[in-house]
């Protein structure tokens, strides 16, 4: 039997699985098979971008797992070097070329890439994009709140979703605030944190009441604050296991010591300065 996965409601009235599988680093090779293999677990959501050299094998893989396109959530992004209005709206061309697909469900800017200046522009070519019926929904990764702030102050236009870095370690809570005060889904990457949580003492001890792995509590964990969550696996018993995550319900006082192994340690860039 496969699990539930909720789903959350974006600002535009459309929804998104809440938990996703991530594309990061899975092999171009590999990537249609473990995306049929995913949805036969329960995946809808999967998590591309340019950059990951694998989009070929996403759209290949949505087409091979046999279900009806609407029922299957597909995400890709911009990248750093493709920014501005006219050179977006050629990049998403590629992309829908790469993939075989007419339209996304959502469609990111990666990275804000503050010394290029170019993201607002970036931004206003995917408002064109949704405008014409070729993306369903629109959103960042990896926003400060000083970007999310210039993009709506300038277009009025409010993103669905910022997928940022997010773990034990860095539990964000000032910027999910601010998403929850935009009306902005948080999407988490590396949500695991390269493991470097699994041992702590709040985590082994809601794993001992739960019964569930280290990496399942710090899923749950997710799910608990809310976010969107889009875990990476290269194995199908592992896709599985990180699904059944959405069964475990932690305590208050488990979300709040989880929270409390911050330490700022980041496993990726600094939105700040990386460009």
């Amino acid at each position: 039997m496969t699990p539930h996965v909720p789903a959350l409601t974006l600002n535009d009235g459309r929804s998104i699985p809440q938990m996703g599988f991530g594309l990061w680093q899975v092999p171009a090779g590999r990537t249609a098979e473990l995306v049929a293999e995913a949805t036969e677990v329960g995946y809808r959501q999967f998590d591309g971008a340019a950059l990951y050299g694998n989009e070929e094998g996403l759209g290949e893989g949505v087409r091979r797992c046999g279900l009806p396109r609407e029922e299957v959530f597909v995400t890709t992004k911009i990248w750093n070097d493709r920014h501005g209005f006219d050179s977006t709206l050629r990049a998403a061309e590629e992309s829908f070329a790469r993939l075989g697909l007419d339209r996304l469900d959502l469609l990111l800017i990666h990275w804000p890439a503050p010394a290029r200046n170019k993201y607002v522009e970036t931004w206003k070519a995917l408002i064109r994009l949704r405008e014409e019926g070729r993306v369903t929904s629109i959103g960042v990764s990896n926003f400060a709140p000083e970007h999310l702030d210039r993009i709506v102050g300038e277009t009025g236009v409010v993103p669905v979703l910022n997928q940022i870095e997010l773990h034990p370690e860095l539990p964000q809570a000032t910027l999910r605030r601010k998403h929850a005060e935009l009306g902005i889904v948080t999407q988490s990457w590396t949500p695991l944190g390269q493991s470097r949580t699994f041992d702590s003492q709040p985590v082994r001890r809601a794993a001992e009441r739960t019964g569930a792995t280290s990496a399942q509590v710090i899923l749950a964990w997710h799910v608990a604050l809310g976010c969107a969550v889009i875990p990476r696996s290269t194995k199908a018993e592992r896709l599985a296991e990180n699904l059944a995550a959405l069964e475990i319900r932690l305590t208050p006082e488990e979300v709040a010591d989880i929270e409390r192994l911050e330490n700022g340690h980041r496993t990726g860039p600094d939105p700040l300065t990386f460009s």
